[in-house]
């Protein structure tokens, strides 16, 4: 598995769920049904994705990028807010907090997923403890 696939996992677990109406209605979880995430498509995940790894890299705390769906052939318009919010570096070990909001028909929701790295090496996401 790619690294960076594995670095947004969690944002991909948490915005798969909101795509299976038939899960989130025989789950009670259909109040995830109207969500930006019940909207996107594969591509738009995957653009997103790009996106959240570049601010990652690139931007510094508070800096934010935006990022959109157009071209990926999904009829509903999705954009995003990515802001790195916050740094911490303790010896080699260096971790970046972002803010993710999602919006899409309306409703929007947020996300803040969390990254760390030894060195220069490639940044892991972390999950939620």
């Amino acid at each position: 598995m790619p690294t960076y696939t594995r670095i947004l996992c969690g944002l991909s677990v948490a915005l798969l769920l909101a795509t299976s109406a038939s899960v989130a209605s025989a789950s009670n979880f259909g109040f995830l049904n109207n969500t930006p995430a019940s909207y996107m498509t594969s591509a738009d995940y995957d653009s997103l994705r790009k996106a959240v790894r570049a601010a990652v890299d690139e931007k510094q705390d508070g800096e934010s990028t935006t990022w959109t769906n157009e071209g990926s052939r999904n009829s509903v318009e999705i954009d995003a807010t990515i802001t790195v919010t916050k740094t911490d570096k303790d010896g080699d070990k260096t971790c970046r907090s972002t803010e993710v909001v999602i919006n899409a028909k309306g409703q929007s929701m947020t996300l803040r997923p969390h990254f760390c790295r030894q060195g220069t090496g490639t940044w892991v996401y972390q999950k939620p403890h």
